[in-house]
């Protein structure tokens, strides 16, 4: 028929839809091979700066006994937060179904999981080095994490 279409419908319209509609909250996992520094930094920031938009999980395809105590230092020393205390290191099997994937730079070696909208944000891991390699990574965390809540806030990414 000439001048008549069909929408299509796709998955992401539709869970855009519910998350729309219902209110829930878009789940967000930060995700890295050992789950001990970078992702944990992004849980506890995202927690932290963007707890009423979105839910943060962090996770890895290994755990380790503790948080690197780096991180947990500086996130201290900067935040006031004390991961040790509201976080530990979880596999990606552990986790919810999420609903937007942030991997932290471990290239062919990040795990994956279903979402509905991914991105990798390139961070070097700061283990091993000195603590202003530490501040400069919680520092580009905490402006990945403002900029991911503005464009959840302002429906600029794919859900």
């Amino acid at each position: 028929m000439i001048g008549h279409h069909k929408k299509m419908i796709f998955v992401e319209d539709i869970l855009n839809n519910e998350l729309l509609e219902t209110g829930r909250k878009p789940k967000v996992a930060f995700i890295c091979v050992h789950n001990s520094c970078r992702s944990q930094m992004a849980e506890a920031l995202g927690k932290y700066y963007a707890g009423e938009m979105f839910e943060s999980y962090s996770a890895g395809t290994e755990t380790h006994p503790k948080i690197n105590p780096d991180a947990v230092r500086i996130i201290k020393q900067l935040y006031g937060i004390d991961m040790e205390k509201t976080q530990f290191s979880k596999r990606v099997d552990d986790l919810p179904p999420v609903d937007i994937v942030v991997t932290m730079g471990c290239g062919v070696n990040c795990p994956w999981l279903p979402a509905m909208h991914r991105e990798d944000w390139g961070l070097e891991d700061p283990t091993g080095k000195e603590d202003d390699a530490f501040i400069a990574t919680a520092r580009a965390i905490e402006k990945k994490i403002l900029d991911l809540k503005a464009r959840i806030m302002s429906r600029n990414i794919g859900l």
